[in-house]
């Protein structure tokens, strides 16, 4: 069976940057698993007594959705919150390698390199050496995606540090119930005119959508491909 690895920094990314995409392969018949590298909640401004409480919330709601999506329980690493640059990146990239190397998956996606959030450009960095190519490499691609209220809002003077998409998928028959599972991550949902507003969610997949003829699409950078 093929298989797919998601390697995220928080739970709400997998399913915010590529989740009507995961639900297409899903029913092509590959088996996905998602990696959570940070708990997505010590950051924040909140009781301490309570971060214990809210960070098992977020796991319950992850492998909520892995369930109802028919992935396969996900695998957090419980590193904290918005913090990822204080873990020695070899520790996140032999954990990562572990897991590529005992699922063997053919194809991961992860972040892209230029995101404002500093936990997703660290899991692109340790995505990108965990799976390394070697003398008998099984990932064959490995694909970026944009995450709303981090990928657009990474403003920079050189053009060539924005997403730029090159791939394109339809998701027409999967973006209804991309959003109706992302409303399980209650928290991280926002009031229009957020971009993580499920209105704008739509929107994006619109407007990524007419960039290739389609009605509604996800958009990835192929970082790397072999055929």
């Amino acid at each position: 069976m093929k298989k797919i690895l998601v390697i995220c920094a928080h739970p709400d990314d997998e399913f915010l940057g590529c989740g009507a995409t995961l639900l297409h392969y899903v029913k092509k018949g590959y088996k996905i698993k998602v990696v959570f590298l940070s708990d997505g909640e010590t950051s924040r401004n909140i009781n301490q007594n309570e971060v214990k409480g809210l960070i098992n919330r977020r796991k319950k709601q992850a492998e909520l959705i892995s369930k109802k999506a028919n992935f396969q329980k996900p695998i957090f690493f419980d590193y904290p919150d918005n913090r990822l640059d204080k873990v020695p990146i070899l520790t996140i990239i032999k954990k990562l390698e572990k897991e590529i190397r005992n699922f063997k998956p053919e194809i991961i996606f992860t972040h892209q390199e230029n995101d404002l959030n500093i936990d997703h450009s660290i899991a692109f960095k340790a995505s990108l050496t965990a799976s390394r190519p070697m003398t008998k490499t099984f990932v064959k691609k490995i694909l970026c995606f944009e995450t709303p209220s981090s990928s657009e809002i990474s403003f920079q003077i050189h053009k060539k540090k924005l997403f730029n998409p090159n791939l394109f998928v339809d998701i027409s028959f999967f973006l209804k119930k991309k959003i109706n599972l992302l409303k399980i991550y209650k928290s991280e949902i926002k009031k229009y005119p957020h971009a993580r507003s499920l209105k704008n969610i739509e929107n994006l997949a619109k407007y990524r959508g007419s960039q290739v003829g389609l009605k509604y699409a996800e958009a990835f950078y192929i970082l790397r491909q072999v055929i």
